[in-house]
């Protein structure tokens, strides 16, 4: 039987799933990237309830330029509402992509924006 590449990523984002938890003082910062646009959120696992979101589909987010540096300013888009709201500190959940492209230029918009991973 075939595996085909949704199902491959589904297990390794339960892989990753089961080693990190976000909590109210360090959350979760979760990562959809479609063909589009590119979607993060901090989450708090022991309620169950997202914090922040931002998005490329945010008009803050300026969509000027190719898509990595859309993710790019999302990520700092994400870190400027996070520090508002007094977020230093995240855990990275990458949901099965590889830390390439796209996901990775996000994660060097938060950081440059001022969160920790």
């Amino acid at each position: 039987m075939k595996v085909n590449k949704s199902s491959k990523r589904s297990k390794i984002k339960l892989r990753i799933r089961k080693k990190i938890k976000g909590s109210p003082s360090r959350p979760r910062l979760s990562v959809f990237r479609s063909n589009k646009e590119i979607y993060a959120q901090l989450i708090d696992d022991l309620n169950g309830v997202t914090l922040l979101a931002a998005s490329s589909r945010d008009e803050a987010t300026a969509q000027t330029g190719n898509k990595s540096e859309v993710a790019k300013a999302v990520g700092k888009l994400l870190a400027s509402k996070a520090s508002a709201e007094n977020i230093s500190a995240v855990v990275f959940d990458r949901s099965g992509y590889l830390y390439h492209g796209r996901i990775k230029a996000l994660a060097e918009g938060a950081r440059e924006g001022g969160l920790q991973f």
